[in-house]
């Protein structure tokens, strides 16, 4: 699979060509765009619609990030109030090696406004609509209100620590998030101590502004170089603290062990893929088992009280596994994303004939180079591609004229949806290029971040409406 970004910038043209106002151009009817399938004719180009985020921003920091995690905090479980903070870790991919680093980063003034999936005035059987708090205030806006309010810009906060090499993959450890650990592409896993950055960035709402902070040197806590080639799957264990997996480009496993500070890293690895493995996840519900997928086109389930082989391991697509993901609320549930572009979901309790797959995607025509299930709703999961979407699904819709028609009559045919589109697809992101990792913020309900080589994006989809499960007894 393709994973390095270009680090040069592109620029972007202004395609904003002569001066006719708005007024003088035929009201056309909005449709979704839908890469692959439709084509720009002369004159024509694409627009982000505001009016479906909650909230939309982007930015980026210098060398693009390949992977980044999102940091629990002590900011609140259930957080649904705008302005948002939130705390994030990633690793660059810089031009050359001396030049990366980890970022640590603090976010706030996350703005955004919750809105209605039918719009009020539409419902109310009112054709204008200028009284839905004018498009102007909809949207999320870069700079300060034009009444002089507060700027919806986000703060950015950011901390690096010199890290030699390109950052593969970054993963922060659930129990203990100032604990994050790195895949370089030198060959390395190394452990870092995030403590004092983010005590830094939490006492302060200046330290490391708009990027003013130099990199600093810091030994990391473990230095592993025991893998014979770099990789890119990693994991930490969400029911023993400390446990780690680190999978190479040469097939290989190896497990770590918390011990007394430290880590005890198995010398000899857990061995069952035939080419590399490309990426990990612990079970969320049973402590001893894993699984992994791998460019032999296989996903494989691991106990690692049973030895050094996997307890079972079946064929999961007809290309390279780039990705998978554990469903949290949904144990028996893993999804799979492939290099064809053909993401697939697997009932672990059902494996008959060596397949397991319930549900197969053929939506994204280029390599799938993320996938996550959410933590607030056991049917819903994100796929980001190389065709520059970023897509979002409930496994639990199916068609339904009678609701489509009722639907469309509440709307007065203001929505023009193709006809083709699977209907468990919940929305289409685009905007970034190259995208290569989305998370799900586990304590924001409905917010996802994703990376790309041009920088992050930070958004909720007005159509995802949930919240965390209730976990009282």
């Amino acid at each position: 699979m393709v994973r390095s970004i270009n680090p040069k910038k592109a620029k972007r043209k202004n395609k904003n060509k002569g001066e006719a106002s708005s007024s003088s151009i035929p009201s056309m009817p909005t449709r979704v765009w839908q890469p692959g399938v439709d084509k720009l004719e002369e004159g024509e180009e694409l627009q982000c619609d505001p009016s479906v985020y909650n909230s939309l921003h982007g930015f980026h920091v210098g060398w693009p990030c390949l992977s980044f995690d999102i940091l629990g905090d002590k900011l609140g479980l259930n957080r649904t109030e705008f302005p948002h903070t939130l705390y994030m870790v990633a690793g660059t991919q810089a031009e050359k090696a001396p030049l990366n680093s980890i970022g640590v980063f603090k976010i706030s003034n996350v703005s955004g406004k919750r809105r209605d999936v039918v719009p009020k005035t539409l419902l109310n059987g009112d054709d204008a609509m200028e009284d839905e708090d004018d498009e102007d205030e909809d949207s999320d806006s870069d700079e300060e209100s034009e009444d002089g309010g507060a700027s919806t810009v986000p703060i950015i906060q950011v901390r690096r620590v010199a890290h030699h090499g390109c950052v593969n993959r970054i993963r922060a450890m659930p129990q203990s998030p100032h604990i994050c650990v790195s895949w370089a592409d030198s060959g390395h896993v190394q452990v870092w101590d995030m403590s004092s950055h983010l005590n830094a960035l939490a006492e302060s709402e200046t330290e490391g502004k708009d990027g003013t902070s130099p990199v600093l040197n810091q030994a990391p806590l473990v230095n592993f170089s025991g893998h014979k080639d770099e990789g890119y799957a990693i994991d930490w264990s969400p029911a023993t603290p400390g446990r780690l997996l680190s999978g190479d480009c040469m097939s290989m496993i190896h497990l770590w062990e918390p011990a007394s500070g430290s880590w005890t890293v198995d010398p000899i690895p857990l061995a069952g893929h035939t080419a590399s493995v490309e990426d990990l996840q612990w079970s969320p519900a049973e402590a001893n088992v894993f699984a992994s997928c791998s460019v032999d086109k296989t996903v494989a389930v691991w106990d690692v009280r049973a030895g050094k082989s996997p307890a079972l391991s079946f064929k999961a697509h007809d290309a390279d596994v780039n990705v998978i993901s554990w469903n949290r609320l949904a144990s028996c549930m893993l999804a799979s994303g492939s290099d064809d572009g053909a993401f697939s979901i697997h009932d672990l309790r059902v494996i008959k004939d060596g397949d397991a797959k319930v549900a197969h995607f053929e939506y994204h025509k280029h390599p799938i180079t993320s996938i996550e299930w959410s933590a607030h709703e056991s049917s819903t999961l994100a796929v980001s591609s190389g065709d520059n979407q970023l897509t979002i699904w409930d496994l639990s819709l199916e068609k339904d004229e009678e609701e489509e028609a009722e639907f469309k009559a509440q709307t007065k045919e203001q929505v023009n949806t193709p006809q083709d589109l699977p209907p468990q697809l919940l929305f289409v992101h685009q905007g970034q290029k190259d995208l290569k990792e989305l998370h799900w913020h586990n304590q924001i309900p409905g917010m996802i971040i994703s990376t790309a080589a041009d920088g992050f994006n930070i958004l909720m989809p007005y159509n995802i409406q949930n919240t965390l499960p209730d976990l009282a007894p």
